[in-house]
C-alpha cells in the first residue's frame, strides 16, 4: 500500500470518553467502523468499556488517537483548549465539535457562537460543529427511527470540510442537514448559558406549524 493511499484512507477517534464519547462509540461500534477513543484517563482505563461497547472501539493514550485524521471533540467544553496543545499543528486534520457551553456565560465567548470559539485553538484544522444537539441517550440508540433517519446538523466555515464529515454521518445511519457557517447554522445549535440549541429548533418548528 502507497504512502498516498495510507493517507486517503479516513481514520476516526472520539477524544473524550464520557457520556457524549461513548453514545458516539456506540455509534462506530454498531456499523464495524474502527474508532480510538481517548481521555485524560490512560487507555488501560478505557479498555473494559471500550472492549464492551464494540470491538471496533480501541482505547488508545491521547497523542496515539490523535493521528486520525478525523477527530470528534467530546470533551467539556474546558477542556478543548488543552487538546488543542497535545499536537503541535493541526493541519490535515478535520475537529468535529460536539461539545457544549452548559453553564458558560456568553460573554466567555467574545460575542462568538461556542464552535467559533473553540476553532480559534485548533487554527489549521479543518472545524465543522455537528452531533451536539443530541442528548446521549439518543445518540447511542439507533438512529434508524421508524422508517426515517434521526438528523444530525453539521456547519462549518469550510465547505470541503462538511462534505466528509457529512459522508461519515450518513455513514453511521443519520440523516446530515448543513446549516451554513459556524455565525449562522453554528449560532443556531450551541449552547447559550443554560439554554441548548435543541431547544432554539423546537421553537423554530412550532412558529412554522
Amino acid at each position: 500500500m502507497s504512502i498516498q493511499h495510507r493517507r486517503n484512507i479516513m481514520s476516526y477517534a472520539i477524544v473524550g470518553f464520557g457520556k457524549v464519547g461513548q453514545a458516539l462509540a456506540h455509534a462506530f461500534a454498531r456499523k464495524n467502523i474502527e474508532v480510538a477513543v481517548a481521555s485524560r484517563r490512560p487507555p488501560e482505563a478505557l479498555a473494559p468499556q471500550a472492549r464492551a461497547i464494540g470491538p471496533t472501539v480501541v482505547a488508545k493514550s491521547l497523542r496515539e488517537a490523535l493521528e486520525a485524521n478525523m477527530i470528534i471533540l467530546a470533551v467539556p467544553f474546558g477542556e478543548h483548549r488543552e487538546v488543542a496543545k497535545a499536537l503541535p499543528s493541526w493541519k490535515g486534520k478535520t475537529v468535529i465539535d460536539a461539545t457544549n457551553t452548559f453553564g458558560v456565560p456568553p460573554e466567555e465567548l467574545d460575542g462568538l457562537p461556542s464552535s467559533a470559539f473553540v476553532a480559534k485553538s485548533f487554527t489549521s484544522a479543518k472545524f465543522v460543529k455537528g452531533f451536539n444537539h443530541l442528548i446521549a441517550a439518543t445518540l447511542a440508540t439507533d438512529p434508524v427511527v421508524e422508517g426515517g433517519h434521526r438528523v444530525v446538523f453539521l456547519s462549518g466555515d469550510d465547505e470541503d470540510a462538511i462534505a466528509p464529515v457529512a459522508a461519515l454521518a450518513k455513514q453511521l445511519g443519520f440523516a446530515p442537514v448543513k446549516l451554513g457557517k459556524l455565525n449562522e447554522g453554528g449560532a443556531l445549535v450551541h449552547a447559550r448559558g443554560r439554554t441548548w440549541g435543541q431547544l432554539i429548533f423546537q421553537d423554530l418548528f412550532k412558529k412554522e406549524q
